[in-house]
């Protein structure tokens, strides 16, 4: 990403935290400050005209160029993020350089500890030559950014596949953090991987188990709707023996009562049977006076 925006300040140093916060996203400046407190900002090469550095951001490492020309502040960085009129890990190295370019004890901080200084001329010696101590250092950390750098690339690649992480090289200063920063970034994705994984077999686990609940409550349904069906039959049968038996009640209250004529009749039929006993006694008595009377008279 590359943004041009107009600038008045002569140096790069003369950009302050305030006149950067005037211009910027508020919400960048909040993540490059914050990059700038977590030590994540590394300048390789700067002066008050052009600065060059890297970022350790969330995704990766990030290249930087920023300079000023012809009044206007030039910043490119390797990321795609479309903050504007520039990315957090700008904001994050104009921050930085600036605290580097602050007096110090009474001197101006021109280059940063852990970036690769300029070769530095040594005293000469008896001889009128200069000694290579001093370049030989600068040689021997630069060839340890380069080595970093060709280590994070495959570092990067196994981190996006999900593969370990490369060997990687033997530095010192402040570049072996950045590769512990990386190996922790690591471990807490394999450590974020095991709980996804441990997760997801709880959850078919779980899943299995509420599919097996399922089975046996739609099983529960079908004997519910079975046991219903077979209530509501047993009670029509119920109904139908409860108007059976009014019936036979009535039945029985009515016989009850064709029992007591019968008596009754019975007992008529006694009485009118007597009174016909004794009219049949009549009748014979009546039946023999006449005989008696018909005999003839001088029979003897």
């Amino acid at each position: 990403m590359r943004n041009k925006i107009p600038c008045s300040a002569e140096r790069l140093s003369l950009l302050d935290p305030p006149m950067i916060q005037a211009v910027v996203d508020r919400n960048a400046f909040h993540i490059g400050s914050q990059y700038l407190s977590e030590n994540r900002v590394r300048i390789v090469e700067a002066d008050d005209a052009q600065i060059s550095s890297a970022v350790i951001g969330n995704s990766g490492l990030y290249e930087q160029t920023i300079r000023l020309k012809e009044g206007h502040l030039i910043s490119k960085c390797s990321c795609s993020l479309p903050e504007e009129p520039m990315c957090r890990h700008c904001i994050a190295v104009l921050l930085e350089y600036h605290r580097w370019a602050q007096p110090r004890n009474g001197q101006q901080k021109k280059t940063k500890p852990s970036a690769a200084p300029q070769p530095a001329q040594a005293p000469p010696n008896n001889n009128g030559a200069s000694t290579p101590t001093a370049v030989t250092t600068t040689d021997f950390k630069l060839g340890e950014v380069m080595a970093f750098i060709e280590w994070l690339q495959p570092a990067i690649k196994a981190l996006e596949r999900g593969q370990p992480l490369p060997d990687s090289p033997k530095l010192s200063g402040e570049l072996a953090p950045w590769t512990q920063a990386i190996r922790n970034l690591e471990e807490r994705r394999r450590e974020s991987e095991d709980v996804r994984i441990n997760l997801e077999s709880d959850m078919r686990d779980r899943e299995a188990y509420v599919g097996r609940l399922t089975q046996q409550l739609q099983a529960s349904m079908e004997e519910i709707k079975t046991a219903q069906a077979s209530t509501q039959s047993l009670q029509q049968e119920l109904s139908t023996c409860k108007e059976m038996l009014a019936k036979v009640s009535e039945v029985a209250s009515e016989v009850g009562s064709y029992d007591s004529q019968l008596k009754s009749l019975a007992g008529e039929v006694l009485s009118k049977g007597a009174q016909l006993d004794k009219l049949a006694n009549s009748f014979r008595e009546v039946s023999t006076a006449l005989k008696s009377l018909t005999k003839p008279s001088g029979t003897s």
